[in-house]
């Protein structure tokens, strides 16, 4: 029988990389639902090519677009926030969770309700209800398996082998694009070049977010989620190449590491088969042909992301929420001209500074701290 899939974010990079999976072995997948945020034209497309069972816009002012173009296919088509959550609690073996940012949170727990296998693309929601989700996670009995290639490797790397004998682990982060960059140009970045990253195809908002190392702050905090051996055992490397992708060291001194390409195909393959294994296109690696790999710290004084998300993750409580509700305000804000590249992580502190509530303890709490995190993050948008 072939296994049944849900993806949430059909349209994103992430869905796009899935989808050429399982164009290549259409008989071992049904799709149960695709989603998207407003592209209607094109989930349209992908629906009919998967037959997906339905196909959802979260823009309900797109759903007449959508119901257009799917006419006379027999698929359902929907629109809106309960139309999504909806799809999201839909029977499926795996559902891919790829909506960027904590717009995909609620949809995420929707999906986790049905407890199926969650593929979890999102770090967003991880890092903004890290508690609330793990919780939920363990009440509907659900498997979460990390999708990011970091993540990923690290979930290999631990595979077969107790956490307790974990000595550190280490994420690797390429630097981003304006890696080698001093105060001067930092400060005058502008939004094409912060969005060349050198290895990796993502949305804008992941580009710009390795640009400043928030990625890879918000990374370390989903990893403090997800692989509880404590902060202090958490790190963070640059690697330019992007061929390590994280590391695990064990108390005898041995270190285990996963390397590939910088395709997101190959994380994602390694859910998808999981617990076996799957075949992807992606070439091998040829390391005589890299011919190096190397590995310097992070500079947190030309990019202080990865120490407020390390702040933020030892505070508890909020501090994590506030940080990536900030940090989606203030990557918008300059995406769109209004600020600079240097002012994310100026705004990110000083909205962590001046707005500091309690833990959340349900979904619903969640969204409201976020929505007014947002409105003080947006305030000092104001003031700049």
């Amino acid at each position: 029988m072939p296994h049944s899939i849900s993806i949430l974010g059909a349209t994103g990079s992430i869905g796009a990389s899935t989808l050429d999976l399982i164009r290549r072995e259409p008989g071992r997948w049904r799709v149960v639902a695709l989603t998207a945020n407003s592209q209607a034209a094109e989930l349209a497309r992908l629906a009919r090519e998967f037959s997906a069972e339905v196909a959802v816009v979260a823009d309900e002012s797109c759903l007449a677009d959508l119901r257009a173009v799917l006419a006379g296919s027999g698929i359902e088509a929907a629109g809106g926030a309960e139309a999504l959550l909806e799809a999201a609690r839909r029977p499926a073996a795996i559902t891919v969770a790829a909506i960027v940012g904590c717009a995909g949170l609620a949809a995420t727990m929707a999906a986790i309700e049905q407890g199926g296998v969650i593929a979890l693309a999102n770090k967003e929601a991880l890092v903004s209800a890290g508690e609330v989700m793990k919780a939920s996670v363990m009440r509907h009995g659900a498997t979460l398996l990390p999708m990011d290639s970091e993540h990923n490797a690290i979930f290999q790397c631990l595979a077969g082998n107790d956490i307790a004998h974990v000595r550190s682990i280490t994420l690797t982060a390429s630097g981003g694009p304006l890696r080698t960059w001093n105060a001067a140009q930092l400060a005058a970045a502008t939004r094409e070049q912060a969005l060349r990253h050198p290895n990796w195809d993502m949305g804008a908002k992941i580009t710009i977010d390795s640009a400043t190392m928030f990625n890879k702050g918000l990374e370390l905090i989903e990893a403090h989620h997800l692989f509880p051996v404590g902060l202090d055992k958490l790190k963070i490397v640059v690697h330019p190449q992007s061929v390590v992708h994280s590391m695990v060291e064990y108390r005898d001194g041995s270190t285990l590491a996963q390397l590939g390409p910088s395709d997101m195909r190959v994380p994602i393959a390694s859910c998808l088969g999981w617990p076996a294994r799957m075949d992807t296109p992606c070439a091998p690696l040829d390391l005589a042909a890299l011919g190096e790999l190397t590995f310097c710290a992070p500079n947190e004084e030309l990019f202080p992301a990865t120490r407020l998300c390390r702040q933020a993750a030892e505070a508890g409580g909020a501090a994590a929420l506030v940080l990536n509700a900030a940090n989606e305000v203030a990557v918008a804000a300059f995406l769109s001209g209004q600020i600079g590249f240097t002012r994310i992580a100026v705004m990110v502190e000083k909205t962590m500074s001046r707005f500091g509530p309690a833990a959340p303890t349900s979904l619903e709490a969640v969204i409201a701290l976020d929505a007014e995190a947002r409105v003080h993050a947006r305030a000092l948008l104001e003031l700049a």
